[in-house]
């Protein structure tokens, strides 16, 4: 009998754990077990990050005697709200999620969204996917901002270490994912946003061969790029990822404006000091990028994709069809997008390209200016770049692309009333997952839709394929209410058009 069964079985004075309790390779955890299913939250996967282990790749956890309660999650990892500060250091922890009956199935691991600044594992309850899809789910921490990105001179893992992370975590999952009823063989590594940059980045590190068996990527393809001030108004020209020669100077130059002349002195700061002071810097959080140039991303993703050079398997990647509309009607409450203001960003972003834009996106097509903004920056940064490397990839490997179009999505909180979302950023997440601080109500329409996408999702995790392979990643699978089966993303999103910029 493998020891997790013996514990699952029996414990002190022969009292059974009713499933609840398994053993890790650090030590025995006593979760909970809900209506079909088992939940385990706040088991630490690294030692806490702290004090000379401050921007240090992630290091093992001391092993502990007797049973450790894990029904509650662990600290976020240290973060801003926007009023406050969030979180702790010691926030290396992963929270599982498994059918109650669970032996041998499929694993989830599942990468938060964020901009690598903020969230956290124990945001997304995955027992709707756990439960319907019959897979293991696994929601991670890993470290963000200042205290994930951070780089320096000599530093040994400058500007990785919430990647370090990541690939701890799918260390643990490899070792301990049998004793949860998961099948440490048929591992998916799955992520939204920052989650997706996330997985892109371990499709192209060299140190995660061997860590997953798939890969799944929502709205953060490799090849996402912007130029000057398309993402959002002063905001320069750029990708997800920085080099490590940048961070580096960037580290310097943060040292000097917190009293530092070295990592000694950085690492005797309080991290929330550090966090505000990079938050107050000119940046405003400038070490929020992944660096290339390293041991663990040799390359920028781009690039490595465009040689082929990724991991060989399977992946389902795709976004939503009005990805951008989010960050329109953010600029749009503020700073109302009129006619002669759209053409001003046009001309910010494209220079003397502009009128060419304006021509193929005229304001008169759309509800308004800023819908009209939103529909190229959706087009330029995010679809067309997710499609070239959809057909990049499936060069190499079986691809299956998709796109999420429920224009009548429920909302984020403090969402501005009355803005056309659409299918935005993260609109998508609800039907997969409950939200903390996103209580939604689904149509019976959506459920029918939430229930497709888990289903698709969970037979990609446990074989692969999703559906039937459609002969080019422009045929692409379209969940929305309603609508046919598939889209021409290309159409659609005018990326012949966006070819020649």
């Amino acid at each position: 009998m493998a020891p997790a069964q013996a514990a699952d079985r029996a414990g002190p004075g022969g009292r059974p754990y009713d499933g609840t309790v398994v053993a890790t390779d650090s030590g025995r955890v006593r979760g909970s077990s809900q209506d079909g299913y088992r939940s385990f939250q706040g088991i630490p996967y690294a030692a806490p990050p702290v004090g000379d282990l401050r921007w240090r790749d992630p290091q093992p956890v001391t092993a502990w005697s007797g049973v450790r309660p894990v029904s509650t999650p662990g600290s976020p990892c240290l973060q801003s709200t926007g009023t406050g500060l969030l979180g702790s250091e010691d926030c290396l922890y992963l929270n599982v999620t498994t059918p109650a009956r669970a032996a041998h199935r499929p694993v989830v691991v599942w990468l938060h969204g964020g901009g690598f600044s903020t969230g956290a594992g124990s945001d997304y309850d995955p027992h709707r996917m756990a439960v319907a899809g019959d897979v293991v789910v696994v929601t991670v921490n890993y470290r963000l901002g200042v205290l994930g990105g951070f780089g320096y001179p000599g530093l040994a893992g400058s500007g990785d270490f919430g990647l370090a992370d990541q690939q701890a975590a799918l260390r643990w999952v490899r070792r301990n994912a049998a004793a949860f009823g998961g099948d440490p063989g048929n591992v998916t590594l799955a992520g939204q946003s920052a989650g997706g940059m996330s997985v892109c980045s371990q499709l192209t590190s060299p140190s995660a061969a061997g860590l997953f068996d798939k890969a799944l990527i929502q709205s953060g393809s490799c090849l996402i790029n912007y130029p000057d001030d398309l993402f959002f108004p002063g905001m320069s020209a750029g990708s997800p990822w920085t080099t490590r020669t940048a961070v580096e100077a960037a580290g310097s130059a943060f040292a000097g404006t917190v009293g530092c002349a070295g990592l000694d002195c950085l690492r005797q700061k309080p991290a929330a000091d550090l966090l505000r002071a990079d938050l107050a810097g000119p940046a405003h959080g400038g070490f929020a990028k992944p660096a290339y140039g390293t041991a663990l991303l040799p390359e920028e993703p781009a690039a490595a994709l465009r040689a082929g050079r990724f991991h060989r398997v399977p992946v389902l990647e795709g976004g939503n069809r009005d990805e951008h509309r989010g960050w329109a009607a953010a600029l749009n409450a503020g700073w109302t997008i009129t006619a002669d203001r759209y053409r001003q960003l046009l001309t910010a972003a494209f220079g003397d390209r502009a009128a060419a834009v304006a021509a193929q996106y005229p304001v008169s097509a759309y509800p308004s200016p800023a819908v009209a903004w939103a529909t190229v920056a959706t087009d330029r940064i995010w679809s067309c770049p997710t499609l070239t490397g959809e057909q990049l990839m499936a060069r190499h490997t079986r691809l299956y692309a998709y796109e999420f179009a429920d224009r009548s999505a429920p909302l984020q909180p403090g969402s501005v009333p009355g803005f056309p979302y659409g299918a935005y950023h993260a609109a998508e997440l609800p039907y997969l997952f409950d939200l903390t601080g996103w209580p939604i109500t689904l149509t019976p329409e959506q459920q029918g839709l939430s229930r497709e996408m888990i289903a698709a999702w969970s037979a990609f995790a446990t074989t692969g394929r999703p559906w039937p392979r459609l002969r080019d990643p422009a045929d692409t699978r379209l969940f929305a209410p309603g609508e046919p089966g598939t889209v021409d993303l290309g159409t659609e999103h005018d990326c012949g058009f966006w070819s020649g910029f």
